[in-house]
């Protein structure tokens, strides 16, 4: 026993440890260890991909907004007028239960042109007696919100919102009553986060709608949506999720009007376990969040595409009776999430995943005593084999340990699909582990294995010469999500639909993939990016990973210069064989995002998701529209201090508060003519004015610049928007900023 002391005295102090984060004894923000919880999520998330059902629930289908429907009937959002009218084909035709909009709609609808004959009908045409009679028997027929608003009265129809945790936070238009009052919670240990303002619907669609619940999601740490709080707090008072606002108007057509939504709160349990909505109990945590309980992978429920149901090409049986929930897959708009079944998950499947979660009581359970029940687990398993394996051989020890947490793994899942719990088993086998690999002293693996074993998972992401460095110390390197500062690139090519019309299926394919070749070789030969994928004729790097790169920014944007200066050899080769040319269109921007090994149980990539990505393809896709070929974002002009910037514009993105400086980058400081400076020069001198409203200034300058630089499409561009402006009734805190109301 004595030889033994030591290592004995080891493996408690280890199962200490581990209990310590059990019980929730650590001073961290809610007693934890992060480590820990994550490798809890990552084995939650493993749970979750081997148990999905991999069938189709019928009883939800989804109206997609996605890339068809833009194409048919336009940019979104559309026309109210065109949306009353869909919902009144989906209720009249289709025959639907009840309609959820994942929408907000939060501004009205100009597009009939009333608030500018209003404003005439005030002003200019105040005295005409014929404007006035006429417009006052055609203004009901021009009222689209109105005519909105009205297709929803009497109906089921349940309208998304949201609110904002952020300190500067506004409050716009209207929120739904809440659900439960203030002190409904008081003395429990429930945990509700502090909003500072919200986003709702326009009062009138409110008032007309069945219901409303937010869409604020639960993101976990590293960037995954695995819970949806089914209540929020908002100045003491509780407001419902949209999910749970469709159940309860669902359940409305069956009863007469929505069930209430009872919290259980018996008096010798301080927290809260459940929500009971009529007939249907909802296991929710300490924070009224429930488990989303994914039925599988993308399309997991019936997706229609919305431009359909617009030009009746759908089967009325196939929406008939149905809960239809209209939500956008489009990648354009930007509703997409990281989840536990799929990196890029469509967010309306969210919420169908819950609600048909809810309605079938299927929802997985986290119950409050698991804490003491694995406190129990974690001191006798600890304390066994603290005792037991320095007594054994290392064969037996080994067994030993295989065994303990193969008895664990096996209760756990048996639990998990027999009772719908949630027990946490991280710390179980993080336990084991640890006193097994001290008590072994178990060694890494031998070099050369690594090495082979990094080449292969990072060969075809990043050029040799970095793999080799990689090499030389792999343990730095892991292909495991994490947070990472990165600059990302997209690059798309501009008329490809015309491109495709006028080449053979086999000179297409030459086409790209000899675009594809050049653009690949200057992102990872030439300025050693990270080739994330291809996405048809568009190309997804970024720099910063997996190997660190100070100066990721610049390398960037070199690239995207160097790969423009590409087109030229390339579009000679194309001119030769008879083919259209090459034009691309590249967006760059720099931050904090998520990078690492992330997919199904199918098919998994080494790859980046967040919001700076977002912005980077969003950047790509205005190139055109501006009439430069590189947009940059102001966090990657920061970091660059040798290299030529022209700023184009100021904006505010869909969904952002903060307003982004947008550049054109012109070339190295020591390659940019004194010529080129100037140009730069007069065009911030018409942006200048552009943004005081000096009209006539900004027009002039614009003129200067398209005279000495005709092919320059920015400039013509420029001007139009300058004459645009000079024309519009602008409000009086109009400051220049571009605001993009699409995503």
């Amino acid at each position: 026993m004595g030889q033994h002391v030591a290592r004995i005295g080891a493996g408690l102090a280890i199962t200490l440890f581990f209990i310590a984060h059990a019980a929730h004894w650590y001073p961290s923000a809610d007693g934890s260890l992060e480590p820990i919880s994550q490798v809890d999520n990552l084995i939650y998330d493993s749970h979750v991909r081997m148990t999905t059902r991999r069938g189709v629930d019928e009883r939800i289908v989804i109206l997609d907004i996605d890339e068809k429907s833009l194409g048919e009937i336009g940019r979104w959002p559309w026309s109210r007028r065109q949306m009353a009218e869909t919902v009144d084909k989906l209720f009249e035709r289709y025959g639907v239960a009840l309609v959820a909009f994942d929408v907000v709609w939060a501004e009205p609808d100009p597009s009939s042109g009333m608030t500018v004959l209003d404003e005439l009908s005030r002003t200019q045409l105040k005295g005409v007696a014929a404007f006035q009679s006429a417009y006052q028997k055609l203004r009901p027929q021009l009222d689209y919100d109105a005519r909105f608003a009205e297709s929803l009265k009497g109906r089921p129809v349940v309208l998304g919102y949201y609110f904002n945790g952020e300190d500067r936070a506004v409050r716009v238009n209207e929120i739904p009553a809440p659900v439960l009052p203030k002190g409904t919670f008081a003395g429990r240990k429930v945990q509700f986060p502090q909003w500072q303002g919200y986003t709702g619907n326009l009062p009138a669609y409110l008032a007309n709608a069945g219901g409303a619940g937010h869409i604020n999601p639960v993101v976990d740490r590293d960037g995954v949506l695995r819970r949806v709080p089914l209540l929020l707090e908002f100045e003491g008072q509780y407001y419902e999720a949209f999910s749970l606002a469709i159940v309860r108007t669902y359940l409305a057509g069956v009863s007469g009007e929505p069930p209430r939504v009872e919290p259980e709160l018996p008096p010798e349990h301080a927290e809260l376990e459940w929500l009971h909505v009529g007939p249907i109990a909802v296991p929710v945590d300490r924070g009224a969040a429930a488990l989303v309980p994914y039925r599988g992978g993308k399309y997991s429920f019936p997706y229609v595409s919305l431009a359909d149901v617009v030009k009746e090409r759908v089967a009325p049986d196939r929406l008939k009776g149905k809960i239809a929930i209209v939500g956008a897959s489009a990648p354009t708009l930007q509703d997409m999430r990281a989840t536990p079944v799929d990196a890029a998950f469509p967010g309306v499947e969210v919420h169908a995943n819950l609600v048909a979660g809810m309605l079938d009581g299927e929802l997985k359970h986290r119950p409050m005593y698991i804490v003491g029940f694995e406190v129990v687990v974690l001191l006798g398993a600890g304390v066994a084999l603290a005792i037991l394996v320095p007594r054994l051989s290392a064969l037996w020890a080994s067994a030993a340990a295989l065994a303990a947490a193969a008895t664990l793994v096996a209760f756990n899942l048996m639990v998990w699909t027999k009772a719908g719990l949630v027990l946490p088993l991280a710390t179980s086998i993080l336990m084991i582990a640890a006193i097994y690999t001290m008590n072994m002293a178990y060694g890494y693996f031998v070099e050369s294995r690594s090495k082979q074993q990094l080449a292969g998972r990072f060969g075809e992401y990043v050029p040799p010469e970095l793999v080799r460095k990689m090499a030389e110390d792999p343990g730095r390197y892991s292909m495991a999500p994490k947070n990472a500062e990165l600059s990302i690139l997209f690059c798309d090519v501009r008329g490809f639909t015309g491109i495709s019309e006028s080449l053979k299926p086999e000179e297409l394919r030459e086409y790209i993939n000899d675009y594809l070749t050049e653009m690949s070789m200057v992102i990872r030969g030439t300025y050693r990016g990270t080739l994330d994928k291809y996405i048809g004729d568009a190309i997804m790097a970024f720099w910063g990973a997996p190997v660190e790169d100070p100066q990721h920014a610049r390398n960037a944007v070199l690239a995207a210069l160097a790969m423009q200066r590409q087109c030229g050899p390339l579009n000679a080769r194309f001119a030769a064989r008879g083919w259209p040319p090459l034009q691309v269109g590249v967006g760059i921007n720099s931050g904090t995002v998520i990078v690492g090994d992330m997919g199904s149980r199918l098919r998994r990539a080494y790859t980046a998701i967040g919001d700076a990505v977002n912005v980077a393809s969003r950047l790509e896709a205005r190139t055109n529209g501006y009439g430069v070929d590189i947009l940059v974002a102001e966090p990657t002009r920061r970091l660059v201090k040798d290299v030529v910037f022209r700023q184009i514009d100021r904006v505010r993105l869909k969904g952002k508060e903060e307003t982004v400086t947008i550049y054109e980058p012109i070339g190295l400081e020591s390659e940019v003519s004194e010529e080129a400076r100037e140009e730069i020069a007069l065009w911030h001198a018409s942006l200048r004015a552009y943004r005081s409203r000096d009209w006539d200034g900004a027009a002039a300058d614009l003129a200067r610049l398209a005279r000495a630089t005709p092919a320059c499409r920015l400039y013509g561009n420029a001007a139009a928007n300058v004459e645009e402006k000079r024309h519009a009734l602008l409000p009086a805190d109009w400051d220049g900023v571009t605001i993009f109301d699409e995503k």
